[in-house]
């Protein structure tokens, strides 16, 4: 059956939602049929393992190819998986933690596997007649896999050794290469470790074999070399001193007084309290130098290294040269050069941990066979990987049960962000902030890469740092969908952030992306605009005139000093009032100017039909308001949660919108609660006073004068003449005046 024949045999269903089209996953056949959905069709295409509200251990069994990130393909396996193995899929719809035993396909052959796995398992817990299985079975690993049986991980613990002398090398190789986890919780070892211990042994096992060729050399006393070398360095500097002096006392016999301690370093020990360790003393040659001398081995010695010569006599000196009471600086070359041969080999030794143990042990292990029988235990160990594979597919069934279909609705379709019930798994939690609870939240791994993408959203966005006590800080993105930014303040504005398990964190703003959050706020912004730079005006004038009067003052104070010590200022000039009534005149023009204007626009207001002024009104609101309100809707309409999810590394499939109905709905303004009473009696409310009421009044008053100064009042006080005939108006006319003549014809 071709691929859209499939298609056409399940009859999908869907909803609308977010501005576009979602597929219903409401039962076992939308699941079977699952891959045969185009994909154009899916809300999400992938998705991260990692910052989201949901079981990592699931996410993780479903990302196949450990990645990161989970994608459609592996969800459909997972879906084609389950419809499998299980003999009623419609389990998965079905809340609760648990999975029937009976619910497994044990026909099948891998439902058969899995629901024998299942039985032992529940032995394991100690419940074998139990009749379902559930996540908590699986959280001790250590009861599942008991160290002394194979599990499949090629990890062998000291617990499945085959006797007592393999579990004796299990633990000597942790014990220098370190252990690796067994899946029951031991330490263990696997092939590797294995291997390197043994070449580690052949590498020191050479090594030894160097000194057992050439024992005279490389070890002059044996397996006392060690001991004795040490006694030999301890003086071996304290007799090339001594050596030297002698030799430069033979090169010129003037040295030797001078090579020798002088009396002055006599007289300066003579009032310590002298010890053999003195410092002091310490320092004084060997013996007494004279040319060409042996160094003594037991009397005239320096007291502070007499009992160390004598350990190097007894000790080095006797063993190769016999007795000797002095020793010539021939034979202490003699004995220098054998104790450079076995330092020369020591350097040489092996940078394993192993190189310090007994030869004879190594060899040993060598020799045997245990290299052998260790890695057959492993092999051992790595066949039972079938049964362990099983438990790990049973692990996997169960939390699939319980978690797959709350992906798919948060995957191939976004119900649960759009449905009033469960929120989505990429739903922090709560953030509550200037009056406001915010509900969608996001963890934000890279704020820097979050905040360059995040804005293409046309959200208002508030990111902010959640510290808690004994916790890892973490940051928030939280979209502001209704309310008012005016009180928002960048950074250090503090809230409470609840997470998904009721956790109370401490939140702080780091960063705002501004967008339109509401209608309504974009009619008062203008206003607030307006009122907000009239206030900033003001605050920079009474400023500017603040620091007049100070600079002024200033001056004044500083040139008091200097005009009393000048000669007497000449007469001020006469007070000239026709400056200040030119002043006063230009005052008046622009009151008047002002006056004008105002008149025009209150009578232009006024003549108009009483039905035409609220329109007016209303238009020139609209014309101030209109704008930011029709751009504010217009963005409105564009908000877009995948700009949201695509910064945290998923792939949106589909544009899903944040309308403005569904945008009043993820955040909430705080209003009182329905049959709240309240007072309105404020005890510290300011105290009104008269003055805006008396400016208001005269504000009146000067308009209506102005208003009459103009003329506008006199058609309501005066009443219209009748016009008057022609006869009464020529009998009107004086009688001593004639009518005007005619004009002539020519003019």
């Amino acid at each position: 059956m071709s691929k859209q024949e499939n298609n056409k045999s399940h009859q999908w269903r869907f909803f609308r939602s977010g501005g576009f089209d979602q597929v219903l996953i409401e039962n076992v056949d939308d699941l079977r049929h699952l891959g045969e959905l185009d994909q154009k069709l899916w809300s999400v295409l992938a998705c991260p393992t990692s910052g989201l509200e949901f079981d990592t251990r699931t996410l993780q069994l479903l990302d196949s190819d450990g990645d990161g990130s989970i994608r459609a393909p592996e969800v459909i396996a997972a879906a084609d998986w389950l419809c499998a193995v299980l003999k009623t899929p419609e389990v998965l719809f079905h809340a609760g933690d648990g999975l029937l035993l009976e619910a497994i396909a044990g026909e099948h052959s891998e439902g058969a596997r899995l629901l024998a796995t299942a039985r032992k398992v529940l032995a394991y817990m100690g419940k074998p007649e139990a009749d379902s299985i559930e996540v908590a079975d699986f959280a001790e690993p250590s009861r599942l896999f008991a160290p002394g049986h194979a599990n499949g991980d090629g990890i062998v613990p000291a617990e499945f050794a085959a006797n007592a002398a393999q579990a004796a090398l299990i633990g000597l190789i942790i014990e220098h290469f370190g252990a690796a986890e067994d899946r029951s919780g031991q330490p263990g070892v696997d092939l590797d470790k294995v291997s390197a211990f043994f070449a580690a042994v052949q590498d020191a096992v050479a090594w030894h074999d160097q000194a057992a060729a050439s024992p005279d050399t490389v070890l002059p006393l044996g397996e006392g070399t060690a001991d004795a070398a040490a006694v030999f360095d301890a003086v071996r500097a304290k007799i090339e001193d001594f050596f030297t002096r002698c030799r430069l006392a033979a090169f010129d016999g003037r040295a030797a007084d001078a090579l020798n301690p002088a009396d002055e370093a006599y007289a300066e020990l003579s009032p310590q309290a002298l010890a053999t360790d003195a410092e002091g003393v310490a320092a004084l040659p060997l013996a007494q130098v004279r040319a060409d001398r042996a160094l003594p081995l037991a009397d005239g010695l320096n007291p502070a290294w007499q009992a160390r010569i004598v350990a190097l006599r007894d000790t080095v000196v006797k063993p190769i040269l016999g007795e000797r009471s002095e020793l010539s600086h021939a034979e202490w070359q003699d004995i220098a050069a054998r104790f450079d041969a076995y330092r020369a080999w020591l350097a040489a030794r092996p940078a394993t941990p192993v190189a310090a143990l007994d030869a004879g042990q190594l060899r040993e292990l060598l020799a045997g066979t245990a290299q052998a029988e260790l890695a057959a235990l492993i092999e051992r160990d790595l066949a039972a990987e079938t049964a362990a594979a099983q438990v790990d597919a049973l692990e996997r069934l169960v939390r699939y049960k319980r978690d797959f279909v709350t992906l798919l609705r948060n995957f191939v379709t976004l119900s649960d962000f759009y449905g009033a019930g469960d929120k989505a798994i990429f739903q922090a939690g709560t953030l509550y902030l200037d009056q406001r609870s915010c509900e969608l939240c996001l963890r934000v791994p890279d704020m820097a890469r979050h905040a360059a993408l995040a804005p293409l959203s046309g959200t208002y966005l508030v990111y902010c740092e959640c510290v808690r006590q004994g916790e890892a800080p973490m940051n928030i993105v939280a979209a502001m969908t209704g309310g008012d930014a005016d009180e928002m303040m960048v950074p250090g504005r503090n809230g409470v952030f609840y997470d998904r398990l009721g956790r109370d964190w401490h939140a702080s703003v780091v960063q705002v992306v501004e967008a339109p959050i509401s209608v309504r706020q974009a009619f008062w912004s203008p206003y607030k605009r307006i009122a907000r730079m009239i206030g900033d005006q003001i605050q920079k004038f009474a400023a500017s005139r603040d620091k007049a009067v100070e600079d002024k003052a200033a001056a004044r104070v500083a040139d008091a000093g200097a005009k009393a010590e000048a000669p007497a200022p000449a007469a001020a000039p006469a007070f000239d009032i026709a400056k200040f009534a030119g002043i006063f005149a230009a005052i008046g023009l622009a009151l008047g100017a002002l006056g004008t204007a105002l008149a025009a626009v209150v009578t232009g207001f006024l003549s108009l039909p009483a039905w035409q002024m609220p329109l007016v009104v209303v238009g020139i609101v609209l014309l101030i308001s209109g704008p930011s309100m029709l751009l504010a809707w217009l963005k409105l309409r564009q908000r877009n949660l995948g700009p949201l999810l695509d910064a945290n590394g998923w792939a949106v499939n589909t544009r899903a919108r944040i309308n403005i109905p569904f945008g009043g709905a993820l955040t909430g303004v705080a209003k009182l609660p329905a049959g709240a009473s309240r007072t309105m009696a404020d005890p510290y409310a300011e105290k009104e006073t008269p003055w805006g009421t008396w400016l208001f009044l005269l504000a009146v008053v000067i308009t209506a004068l102005v208003l009459w100064r103009q003329g506008v009042y006199d058609s309501f006080f005066t009443q219209p003449e009748a016009e008057a005939p022609v006869a009464e108006e020529s009998a009107a006319a004086p009688a001593g005046e004639a009518p005007a003549a005619p004009p002539a014809e020519g003019e």
